[in-house]
């Protein structure tokens, strides 16, 4: 999943107005963030498969640093012990990272564990199971939690227009057809290992923090009206 992570912490941030975009938006892909670090690193690994859709032609050999049960646990508490001078923040940030791990379990492959080098992986496998049929899903699952949050934030006067257009840019460009997963994918290793780290190291930190300063943003501007009325009065 990728476009729906973010429509996952818009919905969340649309619930918690008080709160910040940055440690929901950004803990919305946090493990994807550390998981492409270590992908470059060597810790975590992948394969190309050109066969492996809807849009990422890599098999996730190993991933458990990351995208374990326990692990997902242990990188959401990290992400929101950077917020702890504010308890509410701290927990909203961690719920909002490891709703990561939560939508991951029905689209991926068999390859979350329950902890590092677990014998068993599981993941219902849509990505498999349905193929472009899997991405289209996601894309009505994104729309739908987009609406809500577009309604929400509506009625505190604040428009997410942008927003909403970086989601839809975000869910098409990682399609089956433009995805550039798969150009990497045919490249020689260890280039080919490095630059997939690399496009979902930046894939989720770079629109993460567009997103948030423009939901921010927009924040700041919905608030603006009722400001001067408040002084005017």
């Amino acid at each position: 999943m990728y476009a729906g992570h973010f429509a996952i912490g818009m919905a969340i941030k649309a619930a918690a107005p008080r709160i910040r975009a940055l440690p929901i938006l950004l803990g919305a892909g946090f493990l994807d963030i550390v998981d492409g670090a270590l992908i470059v690193l060597g810790a975590d690994r992948v394969t190309p498969n050109l066969h492996a859709g809807p849009y990422l032609f890599f098999d996730l050999t190993f991933i458990d640093w990351d995208h374990s049960l326990l692990m997902a646990i242990v990188l959401s508490l990290l992400w929101a012990a950077f917020f702890l001078k504010d308890r509410q923040v701290a927990v909203v940030a961690g719920l909002a990272c490891f709703s990561h791990f939560l939508a991951d379990v029905p689209m991926h492959n068999a390859d979350l564990a329950l902890y590092p080098y677990a014998a068993e992986h599981w993941g219902y496998g849509l990505w498999g199971r349905l193929q472009t049929g899997s991405w289209i899903l996601e894309g009505i699952f994104a729309a739908a939690l987009g609406g809500w949050a577009w309604t929400r934030f509506r009625a505190r006067g604040v428009s997410i227009g942008w927003p909403i257009i970086v989601l839809v840019v975000l869910f098409f460009n990682l399609s089956p057809w433009l995805s550039p997963m798969k150009q990497v994918a045919t490249l020689a290793e260890p280039t080919t290992h490095i630059l997939h780290g690399v496009l979902v190291l930046s894939g989720f930190l770079v629109p993460g923090l567009l997103l948030s300063w423009l939901v921010d943003r927009a924040e700041r501007r919905g608030a603006a009206p009722a400001s001067d009325v408040a002084v005017r009065a």
